[in-house]
Formats: structure tokens, sequence, C-alpha cells
């Protein structure tokens, strides 16, 4: 996939450049060591215009994933926001995925860094896994031991966990994965959370082994509204395997309908389970379709 050309734009430092142009440091902490933090945003096309979707949320993650792992975040979130609609005007984009990434300057110690730089670019990009319903493979590798760094940072050096888990479960002809956690309970899929859905209630796992998404606290929202129920639960396996229905849900993701776990095919139709009525009701909120400022 072609992620920008010779007139694509990015935000830099405070300016807009050339993305064919815009370079970093060969010692970079953050290509040496994956210390950088960064966050997946979506724009979408809707009747109010281009709307970038939880905006501020996004970047108040961003602020508080450097925090968490003493990466400095000197900028004002108001004026990034600002300069994501500038990019996605200057690339005439209105449905979008927008990539902001705040990364370290050259330092080849072990050390807090020296300097940061923050970039924000955005590209067109379909639902990440597509519009089929998935089977999903079990990893053999497990989510980080939450103390051993910070879960609930989007940290860069955490995805090489998600390119191997995502990796081998194709390789092995699933469309994705689902990692579990230390202790071999359900956790996530290398980039998206899971809901699994049984008589009648969703259940997701808690914080302390997942990253706790946006998306994830949306779908939590919108059961409020609709009045279905749904808890926080530890989640095995097994639990998984006898759903009667299941999906991912992610900004990059959206939501995503779960067909099998490895040979188990779930047993409901997805136009009648809560998470194709979470799919709809999602896709109505994102693109301002209903009256939901509630939620916004």
């Amino acid at each position: 996939m072609q992620y920008f050309n010779d007139k694509t734009v990015v935000y830099l430092n405070g300016s807009f450049v050339k993305a064919t142009t815009a370079n970093t440091d060969l010692y970079s902490q953050s290509l040496h060591y994956g210390y950088a933090a960064f966050e997946g945003i979506r724009a979408y096309n809707t009747h109010n215009g281009t709307r970038v979707f939880k905006a501020k949320d996004h970047f108040e993650r961003l602020k508080r994933s450097c925090e968490l792992v003493n990466i400095p975040f000197q900028w004002d979130i108001d004026e990034l926001i600002s300069k994501t609609y500038k990019v996605l005007e200057l690339n005439n984009l209105r449905d979008a995925y927008i990539r902001p990434l705040v990364y370290c300057a050259p330092n080849m110690s072990l050390s807090e860094p020296t300097g940061v730089s923050i970039m924000i670019c955005a590209w067109d990009w379909e639902a990440y896994l597509g519009n089929q319903l998935l089977n999903v493979g079990i990893s053999s590798y497990q989510r980080p031991n939450p103390k051993s760094i910070p879960i609930d940072a989007k940290i860069s050096a955490h995805y090489v966990n998600s390119i191997l888990a995502s990796t081998e479960a194709k390789k092995r002809g699933f469309n994705e994965a689902l990692l579990l956690d230390m202790n071999n309970n359900i956790a996530e899929a290398p980039g998206a959370n899971i809901f699994i859905e049984k008589n009648g209630t969703l259940y997701t796992p808690p914080a302390g082994h997942i990253l706790p998404g946006i998306t994830r606290t949306t779908v939590m929202q919108l059961c409020q509204r609709l009045d279905i129920e749904c808890q926080e639960m530890v989640l095995t396996v097994a639990d998984l395997m006898n759903a009667d229905s299941a999906f991912f849900c992610g900004t990059a993701t959206e939501i995503a309908g779960i067909n099998a776990v490895e040979e188990i095919v779930l047993p409901m139709k997805w136009q009648d389970s809560l998470g194709a009525t979470i799919q709809r009701t999602y896709k109505s909120l994102v693109l301002e379709k209903q009256n939901y400022e509630v939620i916004i």
C-alpha cells in the first residue's frame, strides 16, 4: 500500500512539509529502541463535513502514553487538533486514517529522551481487517507482563508483539490473532479489543493486561444507550469457544465480527448478534447520522 506520494503533506514540528522531504535521524532512540508514542485516529466524511472522531480523547491518550514512559509532551492538544484538520485539508482527505507520532532525538544511551519531535500524517485506509467475518487463531504469543512496561500506553515498541502474533496467525491460515495474557486469559487482538456475547450480554476483558481502547469505551457507552448489558470480566478461552458471538473493535478495525475461533464456528448469525447492532450504531455515530452529542 502507498501511504504517501510527492504531493502528500505532513505536519512536522510546527510546519507543514512534503512527506518526501521530511526526515528523521538514524541515531534516534525511537528507531533503535522503539521509544516513541503514537495514536490511530479516524476522520469521517459526515453531512456536517469532515469530522475527526473523538480527536481530544486520542490526543489526551497520546499525552498520557508519553507521560507513562517519560517522553516529554510539550504541545497544546487543541492546537494539535487544529493542525490535524489542516493536514486533512492540505491532502484533500475526507475519510482518512490519521497517525500522530511523538518520537525521540538521537541518543544511544538507555536514558530519558534528550529531545522530542511530533509528526502528524494521514492517508486513505479502509477498515483494517476488512468487512468480512473473521477467522481467528489463538496466538502462541502473550501480551507483555504489565509489570514489565505500562500496558495502557500506546508505545511503538509494544507492536513488535502485535506484528509477531498477527504474522503467525496469517501463516496458519487465519485472518487475525487473539493474544492471551500471562495468566492465559483472553487479552486482545494485535490491534483491537474483543467483546463476546453470551445469552444476551456482552463481556469484555477488564483493564490490566490490555490497551483499553477508545473504541472499546465507545462500545460500552453505546451499550448503555441501547440498554444492552455489558460487563468487564476475566474471560477464558473456554468462555470464547462457548460464546454465541464475538467481535473485535478498534479505531482502525472499527467493528469486525468473528466467524470462528480456531476450529470452533460461533453459532449465532452475525446479523442477529448484538455485535451487528453495535456495528450499525457505531457507523451511524461516526457519520453523525443520529444525535449522539452526549457520547461525542
